[in-house]
């Protein structure tokens, strides 16, 4: 589907040079002599690439749909993650490197959303959050209010956050998948 060049948000996976592209940040620029374009960078979702454009409104770009199915994540193996398709019971392996930060957060049975175009796999969307328990993390110092500082705690999947004074080694919590950052403790 075509769409106007100055249509594009952050997100969307555009056709561009031949390669499949995602929107990660745009800017509104309208100079003082010319006419407004929106700059925009995108990243290769096949190679990793970044790349900075300029759309003008005159541009039409190809907005791309990606296919989105439903998998279950099985277990890790010699840096190979595998997948099952939760409808058709296919299995599909994705590289520790194409996961990148997320495959710290991966437990077994995790539901994921698996993002892949033409057949291959793309992206893979995690939950907004999970469940993790604090392996190490200083102690709360006597006095300290809650709400004056945080500190570094390393979980159980070897990923650091830094947490509120108030939670303790053991403590389970809920860290936000995206940013790696502390959400909620859990009860």
């Amino acid at each position: 589907m075509k769409v106007p060049g100055n249509t594009i948000r952050p997100g969307n996976v555009v056709e561009h040079q031949g390669g499949i592209w995602i929107a990660v940040k745009i800017a509104h620029t309208q100079p003082g002599k010319g006419g407004a374009y929106l700059q925009v960078e995108l990243k290769n979702l096949l190679d990793g690439r970044k790349l900075n454009e300029r759309f003008r409104s005159s541009e039409k770009v190809e907005k791309i749909r990606l296919e989105q199915d439903a998998n279950i994540f099985l277990f890790a193996t010699g840096g190979m993650y595998t997948f099952m398709n939760s409808e058709t019971y296919e299995q599909i392996e994705i590289s520790e490197e194409f996961l990148g930060d997320k495959a710290a957060f991966l437990q077994d049975g995790m539901e994921v959303i698996v993002e892949s175009y033409e057949g291959t796999s793309i992206g893979v969307e995690l939950p907004q959050t999970v469940e993790l328990t604090v392996m190490e993390t200083e102690p709360a110092v006597k006095g300290q209010t809650q709400k004056s500082s945080n500190k570094p705690a390393i979980m159980n999947n070897g990923v650091r956050v830094m947490v509120p004074t108030f939670i303790n080694q053991d403590d389970k919590i809920k860290v936000y998948t995206e940013d790696s950052t502390y959400a909620e403790r859990v009860k």
